[in-house]
């Protein structure tokens, strides 16, 4: 999470808080939800079952249930999309290269023809 960085329009460095996250379950966290809420950055990241079954359990001591928005979550397969077709290129799909500047640099590159 600290290695995001969002692109501003015009002169000036890159924002590293983005106004909102959109994650799916696997970054269903305790320690994730309590970090981005501390930077204050909003997020959109739905319960696993597990939790909402743990949660449910512990009665009126579990809490309430985290607040989930499905209008913005259905965002999210704009870039799930982007993934799939980054995986057709074989090279990203099976990662061959050794180091992780080698792989950026091959993912850059499809990203690159795929926009061009």
């Amino acid at each position: 999470m600290d290695a995001i960085r969002v692109p501003r329009i015009g002169p000036g460095r890159p924002r590293i808080r983005p106004d909102h996250v959109i994650g799916d379950k696997g970054y269903s966290s305790k320690a994730i939800r309590s970090w981005l809420r501390r930077r204050g950055i909003t997020h959109t990241i739905p319960e696993r079952s597990d939790q909402v079954r743990n949660r449910t359990q512990r009665g009126s001591r579990g809490g309430r249930p985290l607040a989930f928005n499905k209008q913005v979550y259905k965002h999210r397969n704009v870039v799930e999309r982007c993934f799939n077709r980054l995986k057709q290129w074989r090279g990203i799909a099976t990662r061959y290269d050794k180091t992780a500047q080698s792989y950026q640099a091959a993912v850059t590159l499809a990203s690159l023809l795929m926009w061009a």
